[in-house]
């Protein structure tokens, strides 16, 4: 596609539109080149423009559109997948300055907001008013349009799903300018093709996210984590349909071996998890929370969850039914992502999702891999959905070497969750980054059909251009 370059008569008529928040040049924030995962790529916007409202957005866009420049839209850049840096150039828009809540239903259970609201801000928001926000993605700080821009998962997502089940409607500029409203405050529909649904998980490729109504939930009033270690990872998982068949809805339903809980109890500086139980050494660990109304109803719910997990093979269970038992119980695992950050030099991740049976099986393979390609590997995951994050890292090889060895490892996982009859991605998205996986895992069929869905959002494919569907 040939774009056309960002001219001096554009940024003055932009600079009309956003006084004072029109950067080019030497003022552009470096953060702005990148997401989360610089390794795939740092790329320089011609322009970024820190859009105010609604208007400016669709202000911008038609003159982009017009002119054929490139735009991707930007939150807090939080992503793990290469979906918001600018692989075009051209405009990057930033929404954080929409940062508002705008108004509850309380009737409804909604809330309309902003897109550059943070999750952690109407979490804590929604919770004054005796409410929940359940998605629950593991970066608090992310923004609400980048959470449904993905479709972004989390722990909750177990019980309560993942953001396109919060979503009620939404407002989005389209890449010509225009301002429409998808879906509606409703708690059902069966009126047409589900453009809401198509927006959604998009990654800012169809359109740019300008207001947001999502559903909220009663707050739950007690919650009780528990601790359970297994001397092995089938053990481990194979308690999970267990759990489930029981009768039992657990809030969040996380697996994790025992060298990911060292090496985040050695970056916290303090230990959370047992390490040996009764001379057995635990070497991994299901880290579970229940919700309810009272902790006379959580009691059978916890008597019988133990019962299950210590018929699979579980060591102990430890309870947590305290918010400082809890905030400890949850420290090491909030910490993963952290911990193994400040342990190698530079890293690479999927977020592959397979069918909760199989994990183990993934697993093992994943594990295997250490060996066959030389590279340190990590994993943990949402034991409850399948979802597993795999991490290589750098450590001390030579770059080159680490991202050779890399590619080759990422592929092979890939290719093994596809023969499990999973997918790429189960939350993270899959940006500039992940293309080639996705092509080869969907097949030619369903990637023409969401390039020609991309076509007729986007005619002039000036929205966030070389991601999800197609590259450049």
């Amino acid at each position: 596609m040939g774009y056309n370059k960002v001219t001096p008569e554009l940024i003055e008529k932009f600079k009309e539109i956003a006084p004072g928040r029109v950067f080019t040049g030497a003022d552009i924030n470096e953060d702005y080149t990148h997401d989360e995962m610089p390794i795939y790529g740092k790329y320089d916007p011609d322009v970024v423009i820190e859009v105010a409202s609604k208007e400016e957005i669709s202000a911008v866009m038609k003159l982009c559109n017009e002119n054929l420049i490139p735009v991707s839209a930007r939150g807090a850049g939080t992503g793990l997948a290469g979906g918001c840096p600018p692989v075009a150039g051209g405009v990057t828009l930033v929404t954080t300055r929409m940062n508002k809540i705008l108004s509850y239903d309380l009737a409804n259970f909604t809330v309309t907001v902003q897109p550059g609201v943070l999750l952690n801000t109407l979490a804590e928001d929604a919770a004054k008013q005796g409410l929940l926000y359940p998605p629950d993605p593991g970066e608090k700080f992310a923004t609400l349009g980048g959470n449904v821009s993905t479709n972004a998962g989390g722990m909750r997502a177990v019980k309560y799903g993942t953001t396109r089940r919060y979503v009620r409607s939404m407002e989005v500029c389209l890449a010509n300018g225009d301002i429409i409203r998808l879906g509606a405050n409703v708690a059902k529909t069966s009126s047409g093709y589900s453009l809401l649904n198509l927006v959604i998980g998009s990654e800012g490729t169809l359109a740019i996210i300008t207001e947001l109504t999502l559903e909220l939930i009663p707050q739950p009033k007690e919650t009780v984590s528990l601790i359970v270690p297994f001397e092995d990872i089938d053990a481990c998982i194979g308690a999970v349909p267990k759990i489930f068949m029981a009768g039992l809805k657990p809030q969040a339903l996380e697996f994790m071996e025992s060298e990911i809980v060292y090496m985040a109890e050695k970056y916290l500086e303090r230990d959370v998890f047992p390490h040996v139980v009764d001379g057995v050494e635990a070497k991994a660990y299901l880290l579970t929370t229940f919700d309810g109304d009272s902790m006379d109803a959580l009691d059978p719910i916890i008597e019988k969850a133990s019962e299950v997990v210590f018929e699979e093979g579980a060591i102990d269970v430890l309870v947590a039914d305290t918010p400082d038992l809890r905030a400890k119980a949850w420290s090491a695992r909030n910490a993963f992502y952290e911990a193994i950050c400040a342990a190698t030099t530079e890293l690479d991740e999927c977020d592959v999702v397979v069918p909760i049976d199989k994990i183990p099986e993934l697993l093992k393979y994943v594990n295997s891999l250490e060996d066959e390609v030389g590279i340190k590997i990590r994993s943990f995951g949402h034991a409850g959905d399948g979802n597993v994050h795999v991490y290589v890292l750098r450590e001390d090889l030579p770059r080159e070497e680490f991202l050779e060895k890399a590619e080759i490892a990422l592929g092979k996982m890939y290719d093994k969750a596809n023969e499990l009859g999973g997918l790429v991605s189960g939350e993270h998205g899959i940006g500039h980054s992940k293309f080639d996986y996705l092509k080869k895992s969907l097949g030619e069929d369903s990637i023409d059909l969401m390039y020609g869905i991309k076509k007729v959002f986007d005619p002039n494919l000036i929205l966030n251009p070389g991601k999800v569907c197609y590259k450049l």
